[in-house]
């Protein structure tokens, strides 16, 4: 299970600035909401032993359970939308003791490991563009983002589904494959959107199909965009310097007047912009680029393919979701809730991406000798 690992290539880089972000975000959480700022706080104790321990666990090892750790999930995704807590039409989260636990968070890590290994399996017999590769991979991508949708959680299947397919892509997929998905894909796209208009349509619930709408079409669903548009009033009032977090400055906050509902989730960028300014947010943003990639370049010095492809696979999780967030907070994409990594409120959040910046320290560990 343990092996010995020159402690030369243990990566101190990407642990510190992960640590860093996970600091940062517990300062910025108790400064919008103190009621989270212990379990946060706790939540962070927990991620870095988490990190730490399996950053000495040989990533092979985590691999060879690739198949049962992909039906515990979805056997989780199948039990929250039995017995879990709906909340807002949305049935996501299994509450116990008081503790809210997120299985479609602790997916987005397991199914990087699994399709990680399945691919490289395939890129091993040289079958990623055979017709049974493609249809494996497409029936086990589609059980737990059809799972995720029920709930549902169009954000995290939407991050989900581009990181999965992106481990496809890396795995080398065929430009010509690519080619023909993308003739299907746009004016299926474009079906979509016509259909979700339509009246009585079966498709989405009535407050996701005007979270879309409004940014098509903002003019006629202002009420839609008013969280968005406190969003971007108040990371735009943090001006270059910010007015500080609200422990140290008295200056009047969008935590202080609610203007921003979850602004410890969803939208904690606002705060930070609002807090830090333009140079602190830059500053955030660059800990969280350097994070994307330090995971690209342990990939890069992977071993083999299985590295390559858990690497890869975390580094587009965090950009992209970190995309997403900084993109809803600042109303450049349609308004969903995501989690910032490291930094928001949400303890699966922070537990699932330990254990896969764990995996990916391992992998550094053991990067191949030129």
């Amino acid at each position: 299970m343990f092996r010995r690992y020159n402690l030369k290539n243990y990566n101190f880089i990407l642990i510190c600035l992960v640590i860093a972000l996970m600091i940062i975000g517990v300062y910025v959480i108790d400064s919008v909401n103190d009621e989270y700022t212990m379990k946060q706080a706790v939540g962070v104790a927990l991620s870095v032993v988490i990190m730490i321990a399996l950053s000495f666990v040989d990533y092979h090892l985590i691999s060879k359970f690739f198949v049962p750790l992909y039906a515990f999930s979805n056997v989780l995704l199948v039990l929250v939308l039995i017995a879990g807590s709906t909340v807002n039409n949305a049935t996501r989260w299994f509450t116990i003791a008081g503790i809210t636990f997120q299985p479609s968070e602790l997916a987005k890590t397991i199914m990087i490991i699994f399709f990680a290994t399945y691919l490289s399996k395939l890129m091993d017999k040289e079958k990623v563009n055979t017709f049974g590769g493609i249809m494996g991979f497409i029936i086990f991508w589609s059980i737990p983002i059809a799972l995720i949708f029920f709930e549902p959680d169009l954000s995290t299947l939407v991050c989900l589904g581009v990181v999965l397919l992106s481990l496809f892509y890396i795995s080398g997929l065929s430009y010509k494959i690519i080619g023909v998905a993308l003739l299907i894909l746009i004016p299926s796209f474009s079906i979509f959107i016509w259909y979700i208009q339509t009246p009585n349509q079966h498709l989405l619930y009535e407050h996701q199909v005007k979270r879309i709408m409004s940014f098509i079409n903002p003019s006629e669903y202002e009420d839609e965009t008013m969280q968005q548009e406190n969003s971007v009033m108040a990371i735009g009032s943090g001006q270059l310097m910010g007015k500080g977090l609200k422990s140290d400055s008295e200056a009047a906050t969008t935590s202080d007047t609610n203007l921003i509902s979850e602004q410890q989730t969803d939208f904690i960028f606002s705060a930070i912009g609002e807090s830090f300014g333009f140079f602190g947010s830059v500053i955030i943003i660059g800990i969280i680029l350097l994070i994307v990639l330090q995971c690209i370049r342990a990939g890069r010095h992977a071993r083999d393919e299985l590295g390559l492809l858990i690497s890869s696979g975390m580094a587009c999780l965090i950009g992209f979701q970190s995309f997403i967030n900084i993109g809803v907070a600042t109303r450049l994409l349609p308004n969903t809730g995501i989690p910032l990594p490291f930094i928001s409120y949400g303890l699966t959040s922070l537990l699932s991406l330990a254990i896969g910046i764990g995996i990916v320290l391992n992998i550094s560990l053991q990067k191949r000798k030129y």
